[in-house]
């Protein structure tokens, strides 16, 4: 990640914390390198005697133990079923504020903070923006590791190009549940919804990473500033 990026994530997080966060709000905390600049803002508005009885919600074991080590107060999903907010950042964002996520890897667990949130604002820098959803990136896709094979070629047939997620040192990249992920590189996708429809029908997918019509705010930050976007319903 460049510097330039860098800044771009850190202003547009901070930004997010300090417009959307209220005191007394229970809130969704993302996962990534956007959300983790949002989960110090709180940390650093907190210090200042700001925001202390917010309470977060992470979406992976990584940012837990981010807000835990900043002394970010969290509660969970079973304690608080509906939360006020939710800030995350994204891999891609199409022009109607529909996503990919999950380059994390946190794909699932983010989905379910997201869809037991009020409202979802999503945090990236301009290089995220896209004209159609997997133009720049590939689809993950939440797999068990039981018959994972045939998840592949399930997925081939829709038209993807799979590869299986591997960590630094070539095993298999597991997520915090202990599932698989696919990337799968469709290329530009022409019906988000129907291949959402599609994937959601398949036992053995517990996940994908698309997002849509979960996101209410956007907020970009790039070489012209901060910019904000509300979805047009």
């Amino acid at each position: 990640m460049s510097d330039a990026i860098g800044r771009y994530k850190q202003q547009a997080a901070a930004w997010a914390v300090e417009a959307f966060f209220r005191p007394g709000m229970v809130v969704g905390l993302g996962t990534g390198s956007t959300a983790a600049f949002a989960v110090r803002r709180l940390a650093e508005l907190r210090a200042e005697g700001r925001l202390l009885d917010v309470r977060g919600v992470p979406t992976s074991v990584e940012t837990e133990a981010l807000a835990r080590s900043l002394g970010v107060p969290l509660t969970t999903l079973e304690e608080q079923p509906v939360l006020d907010v939710t800030i995350d950042g994204a891999d891609e964002v199409a022009p109607d504020l529909s996503l990919i996520k999950g380059g994390g890897g946190a794909l699932l667990r983010e989905k379910i903070v997201a869809q037991a949130s009020r409202r979802v604002v999503i945090v990236v820098d301009a290089g995220k923006l896209s004209p159609k959803l997997g133009t720049r990136w590939a689809l993950p896709v939440e797999v068990l590791p039981f018959g994972w094979r045939s998840q592949a070629l399930f997925l081939e047939s829709l038209g993807a190009r799979v590869t299986q997620r591997q960590r630094a040192d070539g095993e298999p990249f597991l997520t915090d549940q202990g599932n698989l992920v696919l990337d799968c590189a469709f290329g530009p996708i022409d019906d988000p919804e129907m291949l959402a429809a599609r994937l959601g029908t398949r036992a053995g997918v517990v996940g994908h990473g698309l997002f849509l019509s979960l996101t209410t705010d956007l907020v970009v930050a790039g070489p012209d500033g901060v910019e904000h976007r509300a979805r047009q319903d």
